[in-house]
């Protein structure tokens, strides 16, 4: 993965005050798009031939995001991962760098690892120590609308933020559904859709604050309490500040529906002036 004739890029500046795409390069499977903006912040959108990862399909991509620039990048649909044959892997690695007082969300639709595939994806983020970066990684258990649960045959993920030369955060997850029952308690319950966001910055960073208080106003009330009943609920979601200036979301709802007032509650802070001005995802749907 290091020859970087291998890595799709996407490069963000600021060009006379405004954030904007000035490098892309994409190769299959991966198709990168560049909706047009009145605004001063870059929204990049990834999609794919096929509108999914078969297996053997590997996507590298490298992200730049230079001093002051406002990146938000998200997916065209959900990401479908297609029956593996011959137990080769679809994979995703993200390698990306944002710069001084930089902003970089990445909000992409669920990963949907349908019945026999495999899928593996990692994303290393290096932050200049006055930039804020928040990444949402979610998935579905499958094709939930017809009734496919946890019959893929392994999903694996790495998360790893460096500020400066240290690494701050490091979150890996894997499951393989015949190694474990996916609706044990101990694992997913009757939860099919599973929901991250990471936040990281500088505490005395505006933006910072602002979103670490978004995520801190969802938290559950009552989920502490002897009484709580957590099958009872249609999703569950903590909140906690792994460490200082690294905020940690996790939440599991039982439809993507369930989740939905989550994204917008973070998309209307995200929708603010010191962000991006507006709501990248409101045309979508």
């Amino acid at each position: 993965m290091e020859n970087t004739t291998h890595w799709s890029e996407v490069e963000v500046a600021l060009v006379n005050g405004k954030s904007r795409l000035i490098s892309s390069k994409n190769l299959q499977p991966l198709k990168i798009l560049n909706p047009g903006s009145f605004h001063d912040s870059c929204h990049v959108v990834l999609s794919s031939y096929g509108g999914g990862m078969v297996s053997g399909d590997q996507i590298n991509l490298r992200i730049t995001c230079g001093a002051h620039s406002r990146l938000f990048l998200s997916t065209q649909a959900n990401t479908k991962i297609f029956k593996s044959t011959n137990q080769a892997d679809a994979e995703q690695h993200f390698n990306a760098h944002v710069g001084e007082n930089g902003l970089a969300v990445s909000f992409p639709d669920p990963v949907v690892p349908q019945e026999k595939s495999r899928y593996k994806q990692t994303q290393h983020w290096h932050l200049h120590p006055s930039a804020v970066l928040l990444v949402v990684d979610w998935f579905h258990s499958g094709r939930m609308d017809q009734g496919e649960r946890f019959v893929f045959e392994a999903f694996s993920s790495e998360l790893k933020v460096s500020v400066g030369n240290r690494l701050v955060l490091l979150d890996r997850f894997g499951f393989t559904p015949e190694e474990h029952i996916a609706s044990s308690p101990a694992n997913f319950d009757a939860y099919q859709t599973m929901f991250s966001a990471y936040l990281v910055g500088s505490p005395e960073n505006s933006r910072f604050r602002q979103l670490a208080q978004a995520m801190q106003d969802l938290k559950m009330p009552g989920s502490t309490g002897l009484d709580f009943n957590m099958t009872e609920q249609d999703y569950v979601l903590s909140v906690s500040e792994a460490k200082e200036g690294v905020y940690v979301l996790r939440a599991m709802g039982k439809t993507r529906q369930d989740l939905e007032p989550l994204c917008q509650h973070l998309l209307v802070t995200l929708s603010k002036e010191e962000f991006f001005g507006y709501n990248p995802l409101e045309r979508k749907y």
